[in-house]
């Protein structure tokens, strides 16, 4: 089942338990999933449907570490709430050693040596991890690799 057909059977639950925040969540990614289909003219593939889904995940990320940044706990809670909907239709994250070895097999395979190679390095590894890790993380370890390597 792809995603907006699974999006869909959940609308229909969330509407039947009268689960208005749940609701909206859904809400505002199927639109955003139907937005790119026009956009793009076709149906959407599974990578770019998750693709969307990252988006429309770190956007919540921003605005929660915003919104904690200016005291504000009631958005704090929304933003929460929307995260942990969200996070319920994104693949299962991979966890810190999973990451760290695939960046050391990445950074090898690549040939990388110092922080100038870290444009090489990201762009082989991000297709390999799209969707399962951060990409702010993987830039850390990736810095952390880079810079350990160049050191010894």
């Amino acid at each position: 089942m792809d995603l907006l057909e699974r999006l869909n059977l959940d609308m229909k639950t969330a509407m039947k338990n009268r689960d208005k925040d749940r609701l909206s969540v859904i809400r505002m990614v199927k639109s955003s999933l139907q937005n790119e289909q026009i956009k793009l003219g076709r149906d959407l593939a599974e990578s770019e449907s998750l693709a969307v889904l990252s988006r429309e995940v770190k956007q919540r990320k921003e605005s929660l570490h915003e919104f904690q940044q200016a005291n504000r706990e009631d958005l704090v809670k929304k933003q929460e709430a929307e995260l942990s909907v969200l996070n319920e239709y994104m693949p299962a994250q991979l966890s810190d050693d999973e990451l760290e070895a695939i960046v050391k097999e990445t950074i090898a395979q690549t040939n990388a040596t110092s922080k100038a190679d870290m444009g090489k390095v990201m762009g082989a590894i991000m297709p390999k991890v799209k969707g399962k890790a951060d990409g702010a993380l993987v830039n850390r370890l990736v810095i952390k690799h880079l810079t350990n390597e160049s050191n010894q």
